[in-house]
């Protein structure tokens, strides 16, 4: 259960990040951000009560934010994504991966 607590943790923060976006050009846009970043907080602690340790669900959620955040603001914003920070977001999930094995998950 805390795996599926995890994957609405990240949908909601993406939705809200990207919201955030948009609200920079139309403040209409923050009716989304902040109910958004609050689910997300609130299935992140659902998914550390059903026993994912937090440094594992921490990571996979900053994680998960920074790489679709990046290839969703490239395509929505046409904001760039280029090869360095397509290596960053890769050299970041080998770290979280290594994390996820080094806790035993």
């Amino acid at each position: 259960m805390a795996w599926g607590y995890l994957v609405v943790a990240i949908c909601c923060e993406l939705a809200a990040t990207l919201s955030l976006r948009k609200a920079v050009d139309d403040a209409r846009w923050y009716a989304a951000v902040v109910p958004g970043y609050l689910v997300a907080f609130v299935f992140l602690s659902l998914t550390l009560a059903a026993g994912m340790p937090l440094g594992v669900a921490y990571g996979i959620w900053t994680a998960a934010g920074v790489a679709l955040a990046a290839v969703f603001s490239r395509l929505l914003f046409r904001e760039p994504l280029t090869p360095m920070m397509g290596a960053g977001i890769v050299l970041i999930a080998c770290g979280v991966l290594l994390v996820e094995l080094g806790a035993g998950v």
